[in-house]
């Protein structure tokens, strides 16, 4: 069950994610959940090494939502603009 929630929470800021980024960003609906996971995810760690997190805290949606926003804009730098 909770992969399904990961899921959708994924495809929820990704998308949001997707529509606040500014360029062609990568397309389809499994691209999207994870753009959010790993913005999540990556949210997640950074809180967790700067103390914002304990062990056993995840990230927030609005942090989650800055890390996936950071993901786009780090693949359309990588040359991931080509797609789309």
């Amino acid at each position: 069950m909770w992969l399904l929630w990961a899921a959708l929470l994924g495809l929820l800021v990704g998308a949001l994610a997707r529509l606040l980024t500014p360029g062609r960003t990568p397309r389809g609906i499994i691209v999207t959940i994870a753009i959010g996971i790993v913005g999540s995810v990556a949210a997640t760690g950074i809180g967790r090494a700067l103390d914002y997190y304990s062990d056993n805290q995840s990230a927030g949606f609005f942090a989650s939502l800055i890390g996936a926003i950071a993901f786009i804009l780090i693949l359309q730098a990588l040359g991931g603009r080509r797609t789309g």
